[in-house]
């Protein structure tokens, strides 16, 4: 039997940027993205913890968690997954003693407030300073998995691993982690940046594919708007069909133009569904 897809989408998309970076915790109007989503079509948001909305971010407070649940029940957007670029801000693989302890009490934290807020999973981004270069890192890495993974459990709140790595690099790394709560996200955009083939990925660790990030970049350069970079989409879907991939898919395209936000998430979404009508598992 076909499965729905189901498109959510990355917090901060959904409102101009209030920073110079492209994704950041929206601390003025992360209100307004519940509404917004659900105008666009989409049935999730996948939110943000950093460091720029730290102090405001409701997820850390009772009661900031109870009014993302009103909201997300009023709107028909739920918040399944969490994104701690937090955790890349801090970089564990660079860290001494006491940062590498500072990391995983935070990872501690956030599983807690992830289980509280109803979360399935956390995605952990082992990219760009935060990324994974070398074995020495890697046992950084897996050292401080193990740590957390028995609080984890406890929250059955699932990891996903976003790394940088090569499929049989990243596949190597997930061997040491085997636990099921240990899981891969995929990204679209960056496996094109770094001229990874979709299906020597899924040939690699498909199997462990938990979570899926959507966006279009060029070999080597920035994200582009879907279709004008060197994303194989099309491929990307077969594969997740293949290895019967069943998760939602989270929108993490280039931006488009500010105040118009609903429409260009509208388009993406879309964009996607079109792309992957042919698709069995979604058609």
């Amino acid at each position: 039997m076909s499965a729905p897809l189901l498109l959510g989408i990355m917090q901060g998309r959904l409102v101009p940027p209030e920073t110079d970076f492209v994704q950041t915790f929206p601390r003025a109007r992360w209100r307004e993205e519940f509404p917004r989503a659900e105008a666009a079509g989409l049935c999730a948001i996948e939110w943000i913890y950093d460091s720029y909305g730290e102090d405001a971010n409701p997820l850390a407070s009772d009661e900031g968690v109870a009014e993302m649940a009103a909201l997300a029940r009023r709107y028909g957007v739920s918040v399944r997954s969490l994104c701690a670029d937090w955790l890349m801000e801090h970089p564990l693989v660079t860290a001494d003693a006491d940062g590498r302890a500072a990391w995983v009490e935070r990872l501690h934290w956030l599983v807690a407030r992830a289980s509280l807020a109803g979360m399935g999973r956390i995605v952990l981004p082992f990219v760009d300073a935060a990324a994974i270069r070398d074995e020495r890192d890697e046992l950084a890495v897996v050292d401080a998995l193990l740590t957390v993974l028995p609080a984890a459990e406890a929250a059955r709140e699932e990891l996903h691993l976003e790394t940088a790595l090569g499929p049989e690099a990243f596949a190597a790394l997930l061997a040491r982690l085997p636990h099921p709560l240990v899981r891969a996200n995929y990204d679209t955009g960056n496996s094109a940046a770094l001229g990874y083939a979709p299906r020597e990925e899924f040939a690699a660790y498909g199997d462990r594919v938990g979570s899926v990030h959507v966006k279009d970049r060029r070999r080597g350069g920035g994200t582009v708007p879907l279709g004008t970079g060197d994303a194989d989409l099309v491929a990307v879907g077969e594969c997740l069909r293949e290895v019967g991939y069943r998760g939602d898919v989270v929108l993490q395209v280039a931006r488009g133009a500010p105040e118009g936000e609903v429409a260009w998430a509208a388009h993406n979404r879309t964009t996607v569904e079109r792309l992957w009508r042919e698709v069995p598992a979604w058609s």
